[in-house]
């Protein structure tokens, strides 16, 4: 059987604190490579936390690069609840108003208010959440594609 897919980064342990590790990532645009980035402004780069829960935080040093990865699933499935739901939801209250009183701007009014009580929800649900959308942890080793000078005589 096939193992699921992993999306994976690389990132620096910047803190921890009991099973909790704190990593930076550094997120780089797809264009702050680019030869003609100084032209236009839409380059970034960007550090970014994650925290990751594990059992076995005391094998981690501070300033130790590790691997952080989740399952791609998880992805597609906080795409979803980030912005197809929502999107989803609020086409379908401006349609079913719209119907219903013939106001384009009640419909508008009612279906942007519906995003209230949806991010709520995520908002008091963000603990659960946070257990099903969790990171995972290894050691970081060096690629073979990138070591040089390897002797083995």
């Amino acid at each position: 059987m096939q193992e699921p897919e992993q999306i994976e980064h690389q990132g620096i342990i910047k803190k921890i604190d009991g099973n909790e590790i704190d990593i930076s990532i550094v997120s780089i645009a797809a264009c702050a490579s680019c030869s003609a980035k100084g032209v236009c402004s839409a380059s970034d780069v960007e550090e970014k936390i994650v925290q990751v829960k594990t059992e076995n935080a005391a094998d981690y040093d501070v300033n130790e690069t590790v691997d952080i990865y989740y399952k791609q699933s998880l992805g597609f499935r906080a795409l979803f609840l980030g912005y197809l739901l929502p999107f989803l939801i609020v086409m379908a209250t401006l349609i079913t108003i719209m119907v219903i009183t013939g106001s384009e701007g009640t419909a508008g009014l009612v279906s942007l208010l519906t995003l209230v009580p949806y991010y709520l929800v995520l908002h008091f649900t963000k603990d659960k959440l946070k257990e099903t959308f969790s990171f995972s942890i290894k050691k970081s080793y060096p690629k073979l594609s990138t070591m040089t000078n390897i002797n083995f005589s």
